[in-house]
């Protein structure tokens, strides 16, 4: 046994029945070679990296206790059976990161600069923890995902994936993607896209974020958004230092008379289904909508997320296509694919593409390139078109069961807005309020359900005057726990 072996056993007894002198060196208790025994099994050329780890994560797990004393060097190496020269070069290179402090003649100790690491990650991911039934709006089908098909675009743009694309790719996107997302959208959607004025986004919230910069750079501080409409944009626009001004809808779309009158230049719309009352604008107010923007020299930001799904009859086509330099598109597969992708498009106006081209290079330097060929390939192969039409048919059906479902265990009831996307409005009887009471009951039987009041800014008095109206959304559910989500629903309901 070679005299490294013969000290480095006599450390493990002594880290087995540690004296009464040990109890106040590292470890209270527990001598400090015990958290690096098994650093000084690795081989000779890495055993100095791997203490100063070893030693490194003993303090930031809180093993080593702020104010805690080391051996000193000629000690530690001793008991490890290693050279004191590893054990210096790691107490130096700890002290220099703050992990430890020393004194000449004060021996070293662990510092109190770091806070002991939490042992597990939070998830903050959006969840609807214990519910029975859950009926948010916004979220897909994410079993629906085409995981095969998917994997094989992967495994093929791995394999042809030229070297160079896996630089730093333009910031607008790969240009195989936004020719392929043009002719898509052209052909799907009906907009007017030229591949150099598409940029490749993390969903629609980038898309919006990135507009909201450009337009607070513009002197802009204010944009128009629907009311009721969704309560990201308040968020979003803020962070752009932009305020909202909410405006009012009627059957037809936002209301001009207010846009007008608020002084905006610029409004956030969801024409192809209004969300989320679930309206299509009608033509005479897209028209409407256009003539504002132009006589103001403003922008309609269109914020397409769910245009690929109508039921009852084809799409109606995208605002953008009637007036290509007034109008900047966004949307994304969060709805068709899923939103943990974090994959999206802007299609801007010309006069703005520079100034989103660049704060999209200075926002992020692009997006991932290996996710912008996979899907490009998606695209191209019509394994995209599959998956819509996939999920049409469910989602269809998913309605279907939500409406009947409802006339079934609330008579009288009435379903608003088109048959299109992944949720509906129920307006419930009166006799089932007041609706603070309802959602009470909901909430208490285990079903998650949001009121249209939710998405409103001026909510004082709804409750009132509306009854319970309710955005139900279905798409992630099975039929069969759409009606038993109903069911369990319009128990809680006869309570009040």
């Amino acid at each position: 046994m070679t005299p490294s072996e013969t000290n480095r056993g006599r450390a493990r007894d002594r880290a087995k029945a540690p004296g009464p002198a040990e109890s106040a060196d590292a470890g209270a208790g527990s001598p400090a070679w015990e958290l690096l025994l098994p650093a000084v099994s690795a081989p000779a050329r890495t055993r100095g990296r791997s203490l100063q780890a070893a030693l490194r994560e003993a303090v930031r797990t809180g093993r080593l206790a702020p104010g805690t004393r080391l051996p000193s060097s000629r000690d530690l190496a001793a008991d490890l059976g290693v050279s004191r020269g590893l054990i210096t070069e790691a107490y130096e290179q700890l002290t220099a990161e703050g992990y430890l402090r020393s004194g000449r003649g004060a021996g070293t100790w662990v510092g109190g600069a770091v806070r002991a690491a939490s042992p597990r990650a939070r998830d903050l991911a959006p969840r609807s923890p214990g519910t029975r039934a859950d009926f948010v709006a916004g979220t897909p089908d994410l079993s629906l995902f085409p995981r095969s098909a998917w994997a094989a675009a992967q495994r093929a743009v791995l394999t042809e994936l030229p070297h160079q694309d896996l630089g730093y790719p333009d910031p607008r996107g790969l240009p195989r993607l936004r020719t392929a997302l043009a002719e898509l959208l052209a052909r799907r959607r009906g907009v007017v896209a030229d591949p150099e004025r598409i940029v490749v986004v993390s969903g629609v919230a980038q898309a919006t974020t990135l507009l909201g910069f450009v337009l607070h750079a513009r002197g802009m501080r204010t944009v128009g958004v629907e009311d009721p409409g969704s309560p990201q944009h308040d968020a979003l626009y803020a962070s752009a230092g932009v305020t909202t001004v909410p405006l009012p809808l009627d059957g037809e779309g936002v209301v001009v008379g207010p846009l007008r009158e608020s002084g905006v230049r610029a409004v956030v719309t969801t024409p192809s289904h209004q969300f989320p009352t679930g309206i299509a604008y009608s033509a005479r107010r897209r028209t409407e909508l256009l003539d504002w923007a132009r006589s103001v020299d403003g922008l309609v930001l269109e914020d397409d997320y769910d245009g690929d799904f109508r039921y009852d009859r084809a799409p109606v086509g995208a605002l953008q296509g009637l007036d290509p330099e007034h109008v900047a598109y966004a949307g994304s597969v969060s709805k068709s694919l899923a939103p943990g992708l974090r994959l999206g498009w802007l299609l801007v106006p010309e006069s703005l593409a520079d100034e989103v081209i660049e704060r999209k290079r200075t926002m992020d330097l692009g997006h991932p390139t290996l996710d912008q060929a996979l899907f490009a390939r998606f695209v191209e192969r019509g394994d995209y078109d599959r998956q819509l039409r996939r999920c049409q048919r469910a989602y269809r059906e998913r309605r279907d069961t939500l409406v009947a479902a409802l006339e079934e265990h609330f008579p009288g009831s009435q379903v608003a807005g088109i048959a299109a996307g992944l949720h509906v409005i129920a307006a419930l009887p009166r006799r089932y309020g007041p609706q603070d009471v309802f959602l009470d009951r909901t909430a208490a039987a285990g079903v998650a359900v949001r009121p249209l009041t939710d998405y409103t800014h001026a909510r004082a008095g709804h409750e009132q005057d509306q009854g319970v109206r309710l955005v139900l959304g279905y798409a992630h559910l099975s039929p069969a726990r759409i009606r038993a989500g109903v069911r369990l629903m319009a128990r809680a309901a006869e309570a009040v």
